[in-house]
């Protein structure tokens, strides 16, 4: 099985660049999905605070991937719930360093929803990822 990506980014002619995310993804290989994944690390403890959530949850994220046969450049989409988008934008400063850090500089397309609530109600976020793994 090679572990090179087989993904792309997509960028319309005439289209700005993002920042941060991809307009769309193009890829090959086989497909792996995560469930909703939150800020809890493995005994079920959640971090402190909007960005140590997100900072454990790009983990978990980065454990279900590589545990199914991939690597962080696989991800082809990240769909982000949150429950106080103020929160979500408050932080924007502090998560493109934590993002770097657990995902390096690849960037998938990527949405974001506010919601009001979440199934774990300490949840402050929880994402969904989707790989495609060469191979």
């Amino acid at each position: 099985m090679s572990n090179a990506s087989s993904s792309r980014a997509i960028l319309p002619e005439g289209w700005p660049q993002p920042r941060g995310y991809a307009n769309g993804m193009v890829a090959e290989g086989r497909v792996l999905m995560t469930g909703g994944l939150v800020g809890w690390d493995a005994q079920g403890v959640f971090a402190q605070g909007f960005v140590g959530q997100l900072r454990q949850t790009f983990m978990n994220i980065k454990a279900v991937v590589e545990a199914g046969g991939g690597r962080v450049e696989d991800i082809v989409r990240l769909t982000w719930y949150v429950t106080d988008i103020q929160s979500y934008r408050d932080s924007l400063r502090e998560m493109g360093p934590v993002y770097r850090e657990v995902f390096g500089r690849h960037f998938p397309a990527m949405a974001v929803v506010a919601v009001t609530a979440l199934v774990e109600p300490e949840a402050l976020l929880e994402i969904e990822a989707t790989a495609v793994i060469a191979g």
